[in-house]
Order: structure tokens, then sequence, then C-alpha cells
């Protein structure tokens, strides 16, 4: 298996958001290169930010609701939580190693499968429509997910369990959106944007925790205290 980082881009690299990204004229489709021939499967790769909250909130808000049929309150709270840090620890071993490795696929897909999933984003870090995970990949994870969390904690506390890891998700992709697109106003805003284009700009093998940064000091994949991101994306 190699890295990401063992390997040439396959297109051209952009160093931040466009000029007046955040603006009412800002065009988003126009900053989204195309990537497949067929106009389905672009179409496909495309993702609005709102699309996480919007198809999976819903979701979580009927698991709790259903959950609290059979389970109290401090039960369900307590699932939430579980689930919420089963999330954390997907968000940084997922995006360490899974959307960082390419794997030694038949056919020689291993390149295409790693760039389809998350490299694109490291070559057009600031792509608005591809920021975000498309549902055709956060669903597999979530039913893997569900799948596991099934077998570990039995069929009824698995839903609020369930409930707290989508929500988690959510979060993640909402604050991975913003890293690029937003404009932090507190000190733990600039904290969690700084980090996240140290790992575009700086060293892509470190700084796995999108949202959940605290897993970058417990596993040693942290960025030194100064460390400034750099012009070109990585």
């Amino acid at each position: 298996m190699t890295s990401i980082t063992d390997r040439e881009p396959s297109g051209p690299q952009e160093q931040s958001a466009p000029e007046g990204a955040h603006s009412k004229g800002y065009d988003a489709l126009a900053a989204s290169p195309r990537l497949f021939e067929s106009d389905l499967l672009d179409k496909l790769s495309r993702v609005h930010h709102l699309t996480p909250p919007l198809v999976y909130g819903p979701i979580v808000l009927w698991l709790i609701a259903y959950a609290s049929g059979f389970e109290s309150a401090g039960e369900i709270l307590l699932a939430l939580v579980i689930g919420y840090i089963a999330w954390t620890l997907t968000e940084y071993f997922g995006h360490r190693f899974l959307f960082h490795t390419v794997f030694p696929l038949p056919f020689g897909l291993g390149p295409r499968f790693q760039f389809l999933i998350h490299g694109v984003h490291h070559i057009y870090p600031s792509d608005p429509l591809r920021l975000v995970m498309p549902p055709l990949l956060s669903a597999p994870i979530i039913l893997i997910a569900l799948a596991v969390i099934r077998l570990v904690f039995g069929p009824a506390f698995a839903w609020p369990v369930l409930a707290g890891f989508i929500a988690g998700y959510i979060l993640y992709d909402s604050v991975h959106y913003w890293t690029h697109h937003g404009q932090p106003k507190t000190k733990l805003g600039h904290l969690v944007r700084r980090l996240h284009m140290l790992h575009h700009f700086r060293d892509a093998e470190r700084g796995f925790g999108v949202h959940a940064i605290w897993w970058d000091y417990v596993f040693g994949t942290n960025y030194e205290k100064g460390q400034t991101p750099g012009t070109k994306a990585v």
C-alpha cells in the first residue's frame, strides 16, 4: 500500500477558495471541474453542502423518536454520546487509513479508487461541490456502522447509537465545508480551520481529524505549534 503523497497529482492544483467565493454572484458549478465524460456520473460526483443535514437530519430525529418508545431519556443520551465518539474515531481512522491509502486493487484500479473517494479533494481542495460526501459514499459507511453497532450493542440500543453516529457525520461534513468556505470568528474556529489548511497546504500525512481535532494529539499526528499553511496544495 502506498500513501496519497507518494504519487503526483493528476490535475491542476488550486491554492485557496476562488476570489469572491462568499459573494452572491459566486458560481459554484463553474468552480467545480468536470471529472467524468458521463453527464450522470459527473452530476452524482457533485454534492451541495446542505445535502448531509437535509438527507440525514430527519433520519437522526426519527431514530431518536423511535428509540424513545423503549429506552429512557438517560439511555438515549448515553447512546448518542457513544455513537458520536464512534463517529469521531471513524472520521480519524477513515481519513488516515482509507482516504489516504492507495490500495493494490486488481486491474490497477487502486489509484483511480483513491482519487475518486478523496484524492480529487486534495487536487481541487476548494471545489465547493466536492467537499461533502456523496450519499453513494456516506450511505454504505452508515450501513456498515449499523451492522457493527447492532453486533456490539444489540438491536434495541443500536438505534440511538446510530443516531449519534450519523449526527457526528453531519457535524463533520458541515465543519469540513466551513473550513474551506467559512469565516471563523472564534479562537476555536480559527484553530480548526488552520489545522485543516495545514493538512491541505503543508503536510497531508498529519491533521486527519477534521472536526475531531483531539485525536491527532492522541495518536501523534498533530502539527507543531507555529506551523503555517504553505501556498501549494499537497
